[in-house]
């Protein structure tokens, strides 16, 4: 019997994306929810609950890949719950793990996460790959620019001016970085 906390980690990579499908149904006390890619170090809401729980409570997660970057995180992670007394439990592959060292856990644990694993890298490849498809035949044309040609020629004027680069970014919705990049001289045309 499990005397402590269900607590749910949920990881998106967009905004764009559902949190709340992750966990739909299932019944949590506490809820930590980060929005950034799997290969972030940076994952605050992580942080959290990894200080958050304490022995005797339950880490609930989708699945795998939502909850570390690469089969070493994961271990890593699995291995560092369960050693201060919390169970980790991933729904969609149906695994608990609660610190018990059996062989069997560590080949499941191993074993479903390198397929996670293998199975970013084969999407990463085929969108690579549909990506290339697209410039060839002239369909890709990568993101929308965030200035209009007249805007950049007021920024360049601004900036010759004197106006500070950081209010001018703030100013255009853009961060410095941006900025800069529009700042930079074009590229000769071929001839």
């Amino acid at each position: 019997m499990v005397s402590g906390q269900r607590v749910g980690y949920i990881r998106v990579s967009s905004l764009g994306q559902n949190p709340e499908r992750q966990l739909e149904g299932v019944e949590v006390d506490r809820v930590f929810t980060d929005t950034v890619s799997g290969k972030s170090i940076a994952r605050p809401a992580l942080s959290a609950l990894l200080a958050f729980v304490r022995e005797g409570d339950v880490v609930i997660v989708h699945s795998m890949d939502r909850l570390a970057r690469n089969l070493d995180d994961l271990r890593r992670l699995v291995r560092e719950l369960t050693a201060r007394g919390v169970q980790v439990h991933f729904i969609k592959e149906q695994l608990s793990f609660t610190g018990e060292h059996s062989p069997m856990a560590e080949l499941l644990l191993s074993v479903l996460g390198a397929f996670a694993e293998f199975e970013r890298a084969l999407i990463r490849e085929r969108q690579a790959e549909g990506i290339a498809l697209a410039k060839a035949r002239g369909a890709y044309r990568g993101r929308k620019r965030s200035l209009t040609p007249t805007q950049v020629t007021e920024l360049r004027t601004r900036v010759a001016a004197g106006e500070p680069k950081a209010s001018l970014a703030r100013e255009l919705g853009i961060s410095r970085q941006t900025l800069y990049q529009y700042l930079r001289p074009a590229p000769p045309t071929p001839r």
